[in-house]
């Protein structure tokens, strides 16, 4: 970190109104020549700019960015405390935005889990799991949550309990694969009382080798797999608490200064009092939108009123913003292709009552063969009193027809898109076809038609959190095991991608005007990337990281040569 030599008011003032092109590059006319001088500079970059002529740097005031321009035009605005920061050439992205990530929940227990992200090898994710036995007390849990399938092993398989007892011989362990199966070592079932909890084992089914053994996985459903979860030991309130910060702090090295959180399983009321602490205390490194799903199956009007009694759409502040009521809206509508009349009028109930009270609404959806039943209910509390301003969403939705498209855009909803095909995309291969798997997601015609579309991951039990990865896939779209799937015609560009997980994701908290670009005006959030994703082959896109991560002007991570620039929470 260094500072510019002082620079005399007059100077900046004569520098300002040398030439029409800085006036409007510094978005400040003559009379604001007297605004103070930036906090930060950042000079001799590559800015992505969305809208505006190409810029090589940029001036942070106030948290918010105050000019654009040249690295000569910027550097003169600098004042005697102004922090100067070279870039060396590097990308400059808007800060990224996932637009449906369960990051609350993932924080709660980031530090007492093993993670899988990324491992190339069973080998290596085995070695993480004997790792951790290593320095963690004998009897305690480890527990590997998700965020990883076994086509990204090279050895193309799934761990044996065998192996897991190698590792981790003194442990129990809980080892989970998506929403459909999770491994337990041979004491583990006992320890979590399983035998005694006849309603979830006969939703669970043992899995048997070619000689009928079982074989230590266990398969089942969305919910028996969550219930299966709940019934591990909890994470104390300070490992919570700690978990947070550093899961948030992860995702700031990968250049994520913004989330939306959609509740779902395995999250109760008080699991959001670590989220809310740290904003109290101003510890966020970055800012979260967060839904409240239904935690109670047939009580789910009567739940949402009692929690939203004193929580207005749009409470909070820049940080910390609550979005809304989903991704569980009604429970017989989650996860169920096949909801019946009364089913169908709970959900009508519930939507009336937020389009009274102005709320948002996230959708959690799986496939278009059943979206019908979604839709019309949808639909029909549209007739009655209009939601096309409110921003409502589906997730997922991966094969998303014209016709729903269309639906959708009817309605003034929006699209949350995550590359959960990245992972799953031969399962869909071997199910619907190639000629299927071309148009899945049609991203493309999506954004043709101009339907409002917000990247993301579903991270952290379906996905790995990475947007970089997210990116890529977007792109290529092809799998983990580097399967094309997309046809070139449904494959963005890469601002255009970009611009999904920045604007687009942005429309869905009604902030695409106050974040989401470098612009003038807009909160300073933006990442520094270490490679340039505008230009280095797609492929390599997936191994991109953030060496400086800014979020209203706070430098809330920092590595490699701009290490010493990162500043603690208030």
């Amino acid at each position: 970190m260094h500072n510019a030599a002082p620079v005399r008011r007059s100077s900046v003032l004569h520098v300002c109104c040398r030439t029409a092109l800085l006036i409007a590059l510094c978005g400040i006319g003559a009379t604001h020549a007297q605004a103070p001088p930036p906090d930060t500079i950042l000079i001799n970059g590559r800015l992505l700019v969305y809208s505006g002529a190409p810029a090589q740097a940029l001036a942070v005031r106030d948290g918010k960015i105050a000019a654009l321009g040249t690295s000569t035009d910027i550097r003169a605005l600098a004042g005697p405390v102004t922090r100067v920061i070279d870039l060396g050439g590097r990308t400059v992205i808007p800060g990224l935005i996932d637009s449906h990530i369960h990051a609350i929940r993932a924080g709660l227990s980031y530090t007492t889990e093993v993670h899988w992200f990324g491992a190339r090898t069973l080998k290596e994710a085995l070695d993480r799991l004997r790792a951790a036995a290593q320095r963690t007390p004998k009897g305690t849990w480890l527990i590997v949550a998700g965020g990883w399938i076994d086509r990204q092993f090279e050895e193309g398989r799934r761990p044996t309990q065998t192996e897991i007892l190698a590792a981790a011989p003194d442990h129990h362990v809980y080892i989970q694969l998506l929403y459909s199966h999770v491994l337990l070592d041979p004491r583990s079932a006992a320890a979590l009382g399983l035998a005694e909890k006849s309603d979830l084992a006969a939703r669970l089914t043992n899995e048997r080798d070619k000689e009928g053994r079982p074989t230590g996985w266990l398969a089942g459903d969305n919910r028996a797999i969550s219930d299966l979860f709940n019934l591990l030991p909890r994470p104390t309130y300070a490992q919570k608490l700690a978990g947070t910060r550093a899961f948030f702090r992860a995702l700031n090295a990968m250049g994520i200064t913004g989330v939306s959180d959609p509740g779902g399983y395995n999250i109760e009321a008080d699991d959001y009092q670590p989220l809310l602490q740290l904003w109290r205390e101003r510890g966020l490194t970055l800012r979260v939108r967060y839904s409240l799903s239904a935690p109670r199956r047939e009580r789910e009007l009567e739940d949402f009123k009692a929690l939203t009694q004193r929580l207005p759409m749009g409470f909070g502040d820049d940080w910390l913003r609550f979005n809304g009521i989903g991704e569980n809206v009604t429970w017989g509508h989650y996860n169920n292709d096949n909801p019946n009349d009364a089913q169908k009028e709970q959900l009508y109930q519930v939507l009336r009552w937020a389009v009274s009270r102005g709320m948002a609404v996230t959708f959690h959806w799986h496939n278009d063969r059943a979206i019908n039943h979604l839709l019309e209910v949808i639909e029909r509390v549209n007739a009655e009193s209009p939601v096309t301003k409110l921003r409502w969403s589906i997730a997922h939705l991966n094969d998303a027809s014209p016709a729903t498209l269309k639906r959708l855009q009817a309605l003034g909803m929006g699209w949350l898109v995550q590359n959960a095909f990245y992972f799953r995309g031969e399962a869909f291969l071997g199910q619907r076809g190639a000629e299927a798997a071309r148009l899945v997601p049609p991203l493309a015609s999506a954004l043709r038609m101009k339907l409002p579309v917000g990247g993301g991951t579903d991270a952290h039990r379906v996905m790995a959190p990475n947007p970089f990865i997210a990116l890529q896939w977007v792109l290529d779209g092809k799998t983990v095991s580097g399967v094309a799937m997309r046809a070139p015609e449904e494959l963005p560009t890469r601002p255009e991608a970009l611009r999904l997980y920045t604007q687009g994701s942005a429309w869905f908290s009604f902030e695409e005007n106050t974040r989401g670009a470098i612009t003038v005006g807009q909160l300073a959030d933006l990442a520094v990337l270490s490679r340039d994703v505008l230009s280095v082959p797609i492929g390599q896109i997936g191994g991109t990281v953030s060496l400086l991560t800014m979020v209203g002007g706070r430098i809330v991570y920092a590595d490699g040569p701009f290490a010493a620039l990162e500043e603690k929470p208030h």
